[in-house]
């Protein structure tokens, strides 16, 4: 059985252009990569837990701020590293250096029996919808014209 995931599409309009506000992942893994290493705010969660639920905790968690009260635009599911991710979006705006992400605890470096804490979330950053098909990671890539349909009148 697929782990379930959900997460939250944070999107403004910049001179008639869409943009979206992504997270570039934290920890040693991603420290050196740039693209196919930012991600949309998204947790995984249990069977019979609430997705749009889980997507505004993670969005908190993550960023450090309550996600928009919406309305919330429904982007489907997607596929990724073995999960079935539901995806939501919301307008707002949000100011990238006031996030503050929750943390991690990983061996680093492997089999050295140090514990150090990382931030799920290292920095954020707001991209046009171009930007981010570069880079987001492969599979939410497809949420990008989903959300652009989503949102044309």
């Amino acid at each position: 059985m697929s782990k379930l995931s959900a997460g939250l599409v944070l999107y403004r309009s910049r001179a008639g252009e869409l943009e979206v506000l992504l997270g570039h992942m934290g920890g040693p893994f991603w420290a050196r990569k740039d693209e196919r290493a930012w991600s949309i705010p998204k947790g995984e969660y249990a069977e019979g837990e609430d997705p749009r639920a889980v997507a505004a905790r993670e969005f908190t968690e993550e960023l450090g701020s309550p996600p928009p009260p919406g309305p919330w635009l429904d982007l489907g599911e997607i596929r990724q590293s073995g999960k079935r991710v539901t995806a939501y979006a919301v307008a707002g705006d949000f100011d990238p250096d006031s996030a503050v992400s929750n943390t991690f605890e990983l061996e680093w470096p492997p089999r050295s029996g140090r514990i150090q804490s990382f931030p799920e979330i290292d920095r954020v950053a707001w991209f046009t919808l171009p930007e981010a098909a570069t880079k987001l990671v492969a599979a939410q890539t497809t949420l990008l014209p989903r959300l652009a349909t989503a949102t044309t009148p």
